[in-house]
């Protein structure tokens, strides 16, 4: 079958084995939820009005991603309306990726539901023909002809480059999505009117003008309004994440243009990538949350090489961050790209935000509907099949939550977005491994400051090993999250923390792991100090090797079933 001239890739009875048994639902909160249900009659229609906003925004991801993923969800749409089974199928995959093709976690080549139509590195931020190499030639000329602030707005993360003759240009996102952004102010200004909260009445507010103005600083003062919200009812993120694009990273590839970048002040920082998320605040499980900030800046100081670069948080000083727990209403966008996993979590805004740069704060928001969809049937069987049975009792799904808790506040801890963008593409894996990394070395003091206790450490080790290090096929570069993950793995085994016993079951050392924790965290440490691409490829490279346990481990997870694919089930 055929959509606006391009194949459906997968006949129908592929993408009813995608979408039966590799599928799995998340399920978000409904009217009749008791958390909803309990909110007064203005936040209730806010909270509605705030959810079309959100859809208006999935329109902007789409474009963004892909330069044909409308039309065709247009076509996709219109032959399962016309009653084409397959079509239907197809759209359901569409809607998983939210888009034309995109990694699933497993296989290392992109799904791509189109014959024809595959993953482009720029995305649609860049024309689809551009190359690295072009991309390098143009900078590089510009600068050469004292287009300094053109090229800034090139790699600006809020732009959409196109070609004009032998060169580029940016046009802002507020003027590429005038529209759209039109659309999403007014929900906006409307859910603000009818909300009795005056801290998100003023947030609202805020975030409607950032979209009408071409104006970072308009960003940075709704940035700043979003990051005090720690006691609303409602939740709301218009978030802005740069994991996709690859072309803009690529000029820190290039030395040579690299130091003519620094000489002119320039910081190439990847494109935003738009998302949404609404929900309601669940204050039991904020109240968690909550214990873990309080220790914040005690762990700052404990960070290695503390002294040597600038933190966000330092002792003595008030922790400029909020934390909620949030039941989820609607996910779209960069939130609902599926593409090998869904975030449980999330810690904005990033270090490239001029809202943190200025002093601003950040806000954590963790997903509860993502984290509770589990497959605890598959769990056990991965338990049975590969775990050393004196380690079952440690494995629980809510201590992997508390990991969550502390890869999001790892994230504020460590050098800053300078440090971070200057390892080009490698930026985003040594990150998010170092997140990780935090979060596991600095539990032990957690048990000394009487948040958790011994048990729950060892569940927290275990539970984040088992689940999260046990990988289901060899990552790649555009995964950062199991990147990290298979970095972490094969440092314990080198270091005798993770070992195979005699009848092929793994065990942990858990009295061991946290010094072997601790040393990882100064060495990845030392990577982003350093400042190169060429280091951090060198990690990655060390510590990133595919073994044959990996191999097993992922063999035994795929016999047992996996369920690359999510479903996003709404209901507003």
């Amino acid at each position: 079958m055929k959509i606006n001239g391009y194949e459906i890739k997968y006949d129908e009875e592929e993408l009813k084995q995608k979408l039966e048994r590799e599928t799995l639902d998340i399920e978000l909160i409904s009217p009749d939820f008791e958390g909803y249900e309990n909110l007064s009659e203005g936040n209730r229609k806010a909270l509605r009005h705030l959810a079309a906003a959100a859809k208006i925004i999935n329109d902007v991801s789409l474009k963004q991603d892909h330069p044909q993923n409308m039309a065709q969800k247009a076509g996709l749409e219109a032959a399962a309306a016309a009653g084409s089974t397959h079509a239907a199928r197809a759209l359901e995959l569409f809607n998983s990726l939210n888009g034309v093709a995109g990694y699933n976690g497993i296989d290392r080549e992109p799904v791509e539901i189109f014959k024809g139509i595959g993953l482009l590195p720029g995305h649609n931020f860049y024309p689809e023909d551009l190359s690295p190499e072009e991309l390098r030639q143009i900078v590089r000329h510009m600068l050469l002809q004292g287009k300094t602030e053109e090229v800034r707005a090139i790699l600006s993360a809020r732009t959409m480059v196109r070609r004009q003759g032998d060169e580029l240009a940016a046009v802002d996102y507020t003027e590429y999505f005038a529209g759209e952004f039109s659309a999403v102010a007014n929900e906006l200004e409307v859910a603000a009117h009818y909300t009795d909260d005056g801290a998100l009445k003023d947030y609202l507010g805020w975030q409607a003008q950032a979209l009408l103005q071409n104006n970072p600083e308009m960003d940075m003062l709704a940035d700043r309004h979003w990051a005090l919200l720690q006691d609303t009812p409602l939740e709301f993120t218009l978030s802005r994440e740069n994991y996709d694009d690859s072309l803009t990273p690529s000029v820190y590839e290039d030395d040579e243009l690299k130091e003519m970048l620094a000489a002119h002040g320039i910081e190439a920082v990847a494109k935003d990538t738009l998302g949404a998320r609404v929900g309601i605040v669940n204050r039991r499980g904020t109240e968690l949350i909550l214990q873990f900030k309080r220790h914040l800046p005690e762990l700052a100081a404990k960070m290695p090489y503390a002294d040597t670069y600038h933190q966000g948080i330092a002792a003595g000083e008030e922790v400029r961050q909020t934390m909620v727990d949030v039941d989820l209403a609607d996910l779209e966008g960069d939130y609902a790209q599926c593409r090998g996993g869904i975030t449980t979590a999330q810690n904005l805004p990033n270090n490239d935000k001029l809202s943190v740069k200025t002093g601003g704060g950040r806000r954590n928001v963790y997903h509860r509907q993502v984290r509770m969809s589990r497959d605890e049937e598959k769990e056990r069987a991965l338990l049975a099949r590969l775990v050393d049975p004196a380690l079952h009792r440690y494995f629980d799904g809510e201590a992997d939550h508390l990991f969550v808790i502390g890869h999001e506040n790892g994230h504020s801890l460590g050098p800053d977005s300078s440090y971070q963008t200057a390892l080009g593409a490698y930026q985003h894996i040594i990150e998010e491994h170092k997140a990780d990394t935090v979060s596991l070395a600095f539990m032990p003091e957690y048990v000394k400051a009487g948040v958790i206790d011994e048990e729950t450490l060892k569940k927290i080790y275990v539970s984040y090993i088992v689940g999260r290090m046990f990988l289901t096929a060899r990552p790649h570069l555009q995964l950062p999250h199991r990147m990290g993950e298979l970095i972490q793995f094969n440092f314990l085994c080198r270091n005798g923390i993770i070992k195979e016993t005699a009848d092929g079951k793994i065990t942990i050392d858990l009295g061991g792991i946290g010094a072997v924790l601790n040393r990882l965290l100064e060495e990845t440490i030392r990577v982003q100090l350093s400042r190169s691409p060429a280091a951090a490829a060198e990690f990655v490279d060390r510590y990133g090797e595919w073994t044959a346990l990996s191999a097993k481990i992922a063999a035994v997870r795929q016999e047992l079933g996996v369920k690359p694919y999510k479903r996003i089930v709404r209901h507003f």
